[in-house]
């Protein structure tokens, strides 16, 4: 009883609260009357009002683990109507907060991604250069990211870019379901419109032009920069798959503690009598495996192209003198509940 009487007193003193708590309260009253349409039973009714809720609180003065709950709650009220593009959404931003929502909500999120991502198409973007306005078949994805992750409808799509002073990038892509598709944008630098013709510059005095310095004929600008990309590139992989392996055995050891408190031995999963339940732990196993050799033979293999591009600097140091230039090359890791990877973005 003293609970509600609280409640009451909230709701009598609403219209005196300032902007930022009536809109807190607002978004409590909208996830509670949600949960209550969930618990009944009224699926397309808790969507639509945990949608409100969510729109709600992004406007409100709410943290991180409040908005993020409500996108879970909300996409998992939307994969049990079949709505897997929206689920997809949702969820995944749920799980961009997946270190300060409950461990119960976070099992249930990521079951639920995995389920709804088997039914739609993942698409990353990225725009050459970087902070150009995406649009998947003419909707605008808000705010600017370096890369955007897009649930798509499996079937045919348009990605666009448009940037100002740059024409705008289009590609058709078609997407299946349960698949990755990276799209990369590239926009062109439209030509400088001339304001007036140059005024005309007063006579210089004939004389010997002075001889240009020669110059090396390798294309020692180009290694650098592809040396420098391939190294960053390379670095951040390996670094990605090792941080994909350590998740990986913080799961085994999961399993493992699973298989144990069932009575069975996870020492014993090598044999051929393997008890049930190992096909899991070995599952996990081969890939921990696989994804710490691969982390291991990519940071080698960055040290490899590291020492190239070193050697590539120090042939020639009138690099020095000259001016920077003004974009370099942005190297984003990106890694999935499923899959680890990397996109290379900058301008050539």
């Amino acid at each position: 009883m003293s609970v509600a009487g609280v409640g009451n007193a909230a709701s009598a003193d609403e219209p005196y609260l300032d902007p930022d708590a009536r809109a807190a309260s607002m978004t409590a009253g909208l996830l509670r009357r949600a949960r209550q349409a969930q618990a009944a039973g009224r699926q397309v009714a808790a969507a639509a009002t945990y949608e409100r809720a969510l729109e709600a609180a992004q406007g409100a003065w709410t943290t991180d683990a409040e908005r993020a709950t409500i996108a879970g709650e909300l996409g998992l009220v939307e994969l049990a109507l079949g709505r897997h593009r929206d689920a997809a959404t949702h969820l995944a931003q749920c799980l961009q907060h997946r270190g300060v929502i409950s461990g119960w909500l976070r099992g249930q999120v990521d079951d639920g991604l995995q389920r709804a991502a088997k039914r739609v198409a993942t698409v990353y973007v990225t725009t050459n250069p970087p902070g150009a306005e995406v649009l998947i078949d003419e909707q605008a994805l808000y705010p600017p990211e370096p890369v955007h992750e897009v649930f798509v409808e499996p079937g045919q799509h348009t990605a666009r870019a448009r940037l100002e002073g740059h024409e705008e990038a289009v590609s058709s892509f078609f997407a299946e379901a349960g698949l990755t598709h990276p799209v990369a944008l590239k926009l062109r630098r439209l030509p400088e419109r001339v304001a007036r013709a140059p005024e005309a510059a007063p006579a210089a005095p004939l004389s010997a032009a002075p001889a240009a310095p020669p110059g090396s004929t390798f294309p020692l600008a180009e290694l650098r920069i592809g040396g420098v990309a391939l190294t960053t590139a390379t670095v951040a992989a390996g670094t990605v798959f090792l941080l994909r392996s350590g998740v990986l055995r913080d799961d085994l050891a999961a399993q493992e503690a699973a298989l144990r408190r069932g009575g069975g031995d996870p020492s014993a999963c090598g044999a051929a009598d393997a008890p049930p339940g190992c096909a899991e732990v070995r599952d996990t196993a081969e890939a921990r495996d696989l994804f710490r050799e691969l982390g291991v033979g990519t940071l080698v293999a960055g040290g490899v192209f590291a020492a190239v591009t070193a050697a590539a600097f120090l042939t020639d140091l009138s690099y020095l003198a000259r001016e920077p230039a003004r974009q370099g090359v942005r190297v984003v890791p990106v890694m999935t509940a499923e899959r680890a990877g990397v996109f290379l973005q900058g301008t050539w």
